[in-house]
């Protein structure tokens, strides 16, 4: 005859129960970054306009651990997402940053998230819109316990039309799409709109979701009259960045998809240095 298990009588209250990650470690090593890796969670973004998107990040959270503790607090990297209930922009993911610091009892710290973000754009000649996703990062890092920076980075895809081929050309030129990703250390207040409307203006011409005819052929023309080597796409967009002062420093990259080639042409500039 099976009788029922009483499990009750088991059950050991968490005050007796050892917290084994904090006990001492006697290697005498300290880890540079320890943490989770890859958690997904649901987000809102505070956009430009004001309004709220939701989105899902992938999320990075690892602090320093000393050399004679054995283990760090996995579950409240957990606890921390699970609890902000605000919308982020970099100051609230400033706000994340040092919260992680004291939560997680460590005077170093790291948060890297990635999220698609939205914007609805507007076609240039028939006005329909469209959605236009972009990959944008934020990377936040708190070293010795004041020590602070935050990095925004957001990779927007252009058109660029080879200023070679348009020039030793009959008929046509070649194109290709490129990504152009900045990573900046922001200063000041900035949203992710201001990155890519700037980003945007530099290209031989913008990509939208959805286009009608006529702005097939507005695009398609605009972007001829206004060729871009990979190195002039770079030089552009820096010398705008360098006029920027809510930007610290920076590194702008471009990669041309080549059309004619097999490989990629690829250029890049780090600035304010």
């Amino acid at each position: 005859m099976n009788l029922p298990v009483d499990f009750s009588s088991q059950h050991i209250p968490p005050s007796t129960m050892e917290d084994v990650q904090n006990l001492p470690d006697v290697r005498a090593i300290a880890i540079d970054r320890v943490g989770i890796k890859g958690i997904r969670h649901p987000i809102q973004i505070q956009e430009k306009s004001g309004a709220v998107q939701h989105t899902v990040a992938s999320f990075n959270m690892l602090v320093a651990l000393p050399h004679d503790v054995k283990g760090t607090h996995m579950s409240r990297f957990v606890e921390i997402l699970n609890g902000n209930e605000q919308a982020f922009s970099l100051a609230a993911f400033s706000e994340m940053l040092d919260h992680m610091a004291q939560k997680l009892e460590a005077n170093t710290g790291r948060i890297e998230m990635q999220f698609p973000y939205f914007v609805n754009k507007t076609a240039p000649v028939s006005g329909v819109k469209s959605l236009m996703d972009y990959e944008v990062s934020l990377v936040g890092e708190i070293k010795a316990g004041h020590t602070k920076s935050v990095m925004l980075k957001v990779l927007v895809p252009v058109t660029s039309l080879c200023p070679c081929s348009k020039k030793i050309s009959n008929y046509g030129a070649h194109n290709q799409r490129s990504h152009v990703t900045v990573s900046a250390k922001v200063l000041g207040e900035m949203h992710i709109e201001d990155i890519i409307d700037l980003v945007e203006a530099q290209a031989s011409a913008q990509l939208y979701g959805l286009l009608k005819r006529p702005d097939e052929k507005y695009v398609t023309e605009h972007a001829y009259d206004n060729p871009k080597f990979v190195e002039d796409m770079v030089r552009d967009v820096a010398a705008q960045l360098n006029a920027e002062p809510r930007i610290g420093a920076y590194t702008v990259e471009c990669e041309n998809f080549e059309s004619i080639h097999n490989h990629s042409a690829f250029a890049v500039i780090e600035g304010k240095q």
